[in-house]
């Protein structure tokens, strides 16, 4: 099965959560922080959304940062997605 999002929608798979600190302790899994970065994993049409033109400026492949809230947790098979809106995107992350 594949997720298409519709409109200006972008499907996300969530980084995993970091299981060690920098100085080495190892966190349980209630103490994790589930990152606010992912990977665009598909990238709806864009086209007119309630009565504007939006232009998607992501891509498949592209790793991001979205707004700690957006978006909708989508599990598919085995696999957990988030569904956001573009504007939930505020930054590329460029290596």
């Amino acid at each position: 099965m594949k997720l298409k999002p519709l409109g200006d929608k972008v499907v996300l798979k969530q980084k995993a959560a970091e299981e060690t600190t920098k100085s080495g302790i190892i966190l349980t899994t209630s103490a994790q922080e589930k990152p606010q970065e992912a990977i665009v994993i598909a990238v709806g049409p864009g086209g007119m959304v309630d009565g504007k033109e939006v232009t998607m400026l992501v891509k498949e492949g592209d790793q991001v940062i979205y707004s700690k809230y957006a978006g909708t947790n989508v599990k598919l098979g085995d696999e957990e997605f988030i569904v956001v809106k573009q504007n939930d995107i505020i930054a590329l992350v460029e290596e």
